[in-house]
């Protein structure tokens, strides 16, 4: 990304680089954290139950932590500091959670991974509602670009380094280092630049009356309301194939773990996309580019219900091209529409839906995988779809 400093005007002494360097480190930790998590809890307690509910605790939680999160991000006059202080937070919530692993009861291990699932949306909205300090408003769009690319990078490395460090080192050195990775970043995050200042009402109005205000601007704006409407249907549909993968490797490509494999393929098709058009920018509208993604991510989706391996490459392929881009576009559309001093809380409130909606996707597509394969990856195509029709003529 040597190119940067020469496309981007940037705040004097805060560089675009350091932002996108410090948000794919935060952004692969917490892709590390799920499954270092769940493979930690696995070992120390070597029940899948503890496990898989100590993810749950923490994932779920984002819903609720992020409008708040939002909300005191816009009201502080450097919201990049109370943003390192949320990733310090997290990543220290980790280890406390290491720590307590197979030494206190799990009745007390499990609120703190509630608690420090809320801090979560930090990682993803809180770093992207920043990015209009770092980059100038005429070059936004390629910003979103490669703001929205640390996701596959994220994507890519976070899973791939928990299985490889859990395999090597173990399990609990795997949380350990995407703790690391997450305060890495709080160094860039303290050093952004400082907000809009705001008068001593604004700053010391309720916070509920300042999350009400940013959840009216969502649902009162029509494009806002349709693209997170779309982003979100999207994410149910992915949530529902990431529950069919191993059962889409080991019932169509021989072992479950080829299925993995295989729709990891979509990362990197994304990641190209995204590459792509930080270079050359799409001139359509951004409104346009977020329900042409569910559309293609839906269409994708049934390539892939045929279970024929052939179809199952293009199908991750073309995956990947629709997911990349809307997310780009989703950034976009929010920047556009979101009042500066609701941006935070808009950024971190789709973060919200988004995790809520994978998770209630896995949960979905879990038992209806067992059942129908075919007819669960169908109904996530349909799921894709629908949100694609939330979006009307006039955002065309």
């Amino acid at each position: 990304m040597s190119y940067l400093r020469n496309v981007f005007p940037v705040p004097k002494g805060y560089s675009l680089r350091s932002y996108l360097t410090a948000a794919t480190a935060a952004r692969a930790g917490d892709e590390m954290s799920g499954p270092a998590l769940l493979l930690a809890g696995l070992a120390v307690t070597g029940s899948t139950t503890d496990a898989s509910t100590l993810l749950a605790g923490i994932t779920v939680s984002a819903a609720v932590g992020g409008p708040v999160l939002g909300a005191l991000l816009d009201r502080a006059g450097r919201p990049g500091r109370l943003l390192a202080g949320a990733l310090a937070l997290y990543a220290t919530g980790l280890m406390v959670i290491l720590a307590g692993l197979g030494r206190i009861p799990m009745a007390c291990t499990l609120p703190l991974a509630v608690l420090t699932g809320l801090l979560g949306p930090a990682l993803s909205g809180g770093w992207t509602a920043q990015l209009p300090r770092v980059a100038a408003d005429a070059r936004l769009s390629r910003a979103n670009a490669l703001d929205a690319m640390t996701f596959g990078v994220a994507s890519l490395a976070g899973p791939a380094l928990a299985g490889g460090v859990a395999e090597l080192l173990g399990a609990s050195t795997a949380l350990a280092l995407a703790a690391a990775l997450i305060t890495a970043a709080v160094p860039a995050a303290w050093r952004l630049p400082a907000g809009p200042v705001r008068d001593r009402g604004t700053r010391s109005a309720p916070v509920a009356g300042a999350l009400a205000a940013g959840f009216r601007v969502v649902l009162r704006r029509p494009l806002l309301a349709r693209a997170t409407l779309t982003s979100v249907a999207s994410c149910a549909a992915q949530g529902m194939l990431a529950a069919c993968v191993p059962l889409i490797g080991a019932q169509w490509l021989g072992t479950a773990g080829r299925g993995v494999l295989l729709f990891s393929g979509a990362a990197v098709s994304a990641l190209a996309a995204n590459a792509v058009l930080a270079r050359r920018p799409l001139t359509v509208a951004p409104d346009t580019v977020v329900r042409a993604g569910a559309l293609v991510q839906a269409g994708a989706l049934l390539l892939a219900a045929t279970g024929r391996p052939v179809a199952l490459v293009a199908a991750v392929l073309v995956l990947g091209i629709g997911e990349g881009p809307q997310l780009t576009a989703l950034f976009a559309v929010r920047h556009r529409e979101t009042p500066e001093h609701l941006r935070g809380q808009v950024f971190t409130t789709g973060a919200s839906l988004k995790i809520t909606a994978f998770a209630l996707g896995v949960a979905v597509a879990g038992p209806l995988a067992a059942w129908s394969l075919p007819g669960t990856l169908a109904l996530a195509a349909g799921t894709a779809a629908g949100g694609a029709l939330a979006l009307g003529r006039e955002s065309v």
